[in-house]
Formats: C-alpha cells, sequence, structure tokens
C-alpha cells in the first residue's frame, strides 16, 4: 500500500530543492545586490556632484577676479573729452580697486615699492593727464588660487591710444598679479610689469 503522506512529504522536498537550485551558490540573493548596486549609484553621484561644485565655484571665482580687470581697465581708459566729473568718478573706482597697501614694480617708470590707495590714484590720474586717449585691455589670463582668499594671476595688458602731442601710443605689457579677498570682493594687492612685449 502507497503512503500518501510520504509521497506528499517527498514532493514538498523536491519542489524545496528545485527552488533552491535556482539561486546559483556562491551568489548573494538578488535583494542584497540590488540594495548593493543602489549604494555604488549613490555614492558615484555624491562624486559627480563634488566635481561638478569644485568646478562650479573655481569657474565662479576667475569670473569675479577677471572683472576686477574689466573695471580697472574702465577706470584707467580716457576719451577725448573727459570732463571733471567723469575723472573724478574713474579715480574713486581705481582707489576702491586696491588693497590699503599694495606692492607696485614697474621698472620703466622706476616705480617700486608699497603704495598706499592715495598715491596710486594720484600716479594714476598723472599718468592719464599724458594722454589724449588711453584704451586698456586685458587678455591672456592664467589665474590660480594658492589660497581661498588669493589669487595669482599673470596676463598680458595691451595699451593703446594717443598721447596729448598726437603721437600713437601701441604698447604689450606681460603682468604678474596678486589678489586677495577683502570683504566679499577681490583687490589688488601686488602688479609686476614683468616685460614689455613687441607691438
Amino acid at each position: 500500500m502507497v503512503n500518501p503522506v510520504g509521497n506528499f512529504e517527498k514532493k514538498v522536498k523536491s519542489g524545496e530543492k528545485g527552488l533552491a537550485r535556482k539561486s546559483a551558490p556562491g551568489q548573494p540573493p538578488m535583494m542584497f545586490s540590488g540594495i548593493k548596486v543602489k549604494y555604488i549609484l549613490i555614492v558615484l553621484f555624491l562624486i559627480a556632484l563634488g566635481i561638478w561644485g569644485s568646478l562650479t565655484l573655481s569657474q565662479s571665482k576667475e569670473k569675479k577676479v577677471k572683472k576686477q580687470f574689466h573695471l580697472l581697465s574702465e577706470a584707467l581708459s580716457r576719451e577725448p573729452g573727459e570732463n571733471i566729473f567723469t575723472l573724478d568718478q574713474k579715480l574713486k573706482k581705481i582707489g576702491s580697486l586696491f588693497d590699503e597697501t599694495c606692492d607696485i614694480h614697474i621698472p620703466a617708470q622706476s616705480l617700486s615699492g608699497p603704495l598706499i590707495r592715495d598715491e596710486i590714484t594720484g600716479y594714476a590720474a598723472r599718468a592719464r593727464l599724458h594722454f589724449a586717449q588711453l584704451n586698456i585691455k586685458f587678455h591672456d589670463f592664467v589665474i590660480s588660487f594658492p589660497a581661498e582668499s588669493e589669487a595669482r594671476v599673470r596676463l598680458t595688458g595691451r595699451l593703446t591710444g594717443k598721447t596729448t602731442y598726437g603721437e600713437a601710443v601701441d604698447e604689450a605689457h606681460e603682468l604678474e598679479c596678486l589678489l586677495k579677498k577683502s570683504e566679499k570682493k577681490w583687490v589688488f594687492s601686488y602688479i609686476e610689469v614683468v616685460e614689455v612685449l613687441k607691438k
């Protein structure tokens, strides 16, 4: 006589074995594997976010530093027929772009050493008087940030215009500058004319 209970137990046992065979030996369950992949994706996302944030912050700092050179260019430039009010506004702007003391080295003008803001403004005013028209443009920026609140900049400054005697001027100078962050804005603390370039 056949034992139906015994047959049923055998079927259940063999069915269990069949289910067990579906997962390969040594492999983690499917659910565990899914969680692992999820954590890897989260870590990769966080790394990508960090790199993107770092690059964006660096580009933002570079833009702010370049903006200071643009403002300096506007303040130093002179158009024919410039009135006293415009001159006064430009000189104030020049003063605001510099640290309380700025180390300036211009060998061709025998100028070397630390200058306070008022002295820098005075030199700028006297230099502009020699020109009927003056344009200064900065380009070829190489910017690095040796510290959080410091920007080291190597660039080319091109000076074009006409003197008060009607002589045309076209000069290019390679400059080395250091800017420091003061009260949420970048100010010049060091400027050196490294080399006078050919026209």
